[in-house]
């Protein structure tokens, strides 16, 4: 049985009342994270303590781990968004779900490759196959997936629903990721955040990392939302387009 959403939840959803809502939030999302990435990576990258065991080789932390953590929840937010429009018909969560796979690949991709620089002085080798690292590469290929199939039908109605179902198919991987230092004995280091646990880090190292972690998340919020704007005007004026050749024929 279908749940039914309340309608203001539809109202909020249509894409034009999204489209006033995003113009207005942009300009403020930017200014905030240009702050907080600046903040963040002169305290992280120049005012930090060295680490006692890495020297200055674990700065890439405050790259690493903040790509690491948004790609899983862009996954998570596409995938969600996904389900949205293919249970509820509701156009924008297609397109959200559509603006966040390009970027989510490339947040990944700078999850792999800060992750690949770390790993060079600290484990002596540019890759292995470690259970954390293939399951993050596993996310990026599902990235690719979606893009692609977003892209294989003329028609966007296909395309919405194929790359939604493939989204959600997809979520299996993300506990995969979260619990592999857990289940598996991996070279990759336990969670540096934890809800229910103190940082072990000193606070000089793990404040500017908390707000390289949110100036990450406001980064997202800016590209979704402006893509979203582009991707929302396409559709919008293909849809008239279609409109006026059924009407002129």
């Amino acid at each position: 049985m279908k749940i039914k959403l309340p309608r203001w939840f539809y109202r909020l959803a249509s894409p034009k009342l999204f489209y006033e809502i995003s113009g207005k939030l942009l300009p403020w999302f930017s200014i905030v994270t240009v702050l907080l990435m600046t903040v963040g990576l002169i305290w992280g990258l120049v005012f930090a303590p060295e680490d006692y065991q890495q020297g200055n080789s674990f700065r890439i932390i405050y790259i690493h781990v903040p790509s690491a953590i948004l790609a899983q929840s862009c996954y998570i937010l596409m995938a969600v968004a996904g389900g949205i429009g293919l249970i509820w018909k509701i156009k924008m969560a297609h397109i959200m779900a559509k603006c966040a796979a390009p970027i989510g690949a490339s947040i990944a991709i700078i999850a792999l490759a800060t992750g690949a620089i770390w790993g060079k002085p600290t484990w002596g080798a540019w890759w292995v196959w470690d259970a954390r690292l293939t399951s993050m590469l596993v996310l990026f290929f599902l990235y690719i997936g979606v893009i692609a199939l977003s892209s294989a039908f003329d028609n966007i109605d296909s395309s919405d629903k194929a790359a939604a179902v493939l989204a959600l198919v997809g979520l299996v991987n993300i506990p995969i990721i979260k619990y592999s230092v857990e289940w598996w004995n991996t070279l990759h280091q336990p969670a540096t955040f934890k809800i229910t646990e103190k940082p072990a880090m000193p606070a000089d190292m793990w404040i500017p990392l908390l707000i390289m972690v949110i100036g990450f998340y406001c980064f997202f919020a800016v590209i979704l939302m402006a893509r979203a704007r582009i991707e929302t005007l396409r559709r919008e004026k293909r849809a008239d387009w279609v409109k006026t050749v059924v009407k002129n024929y």
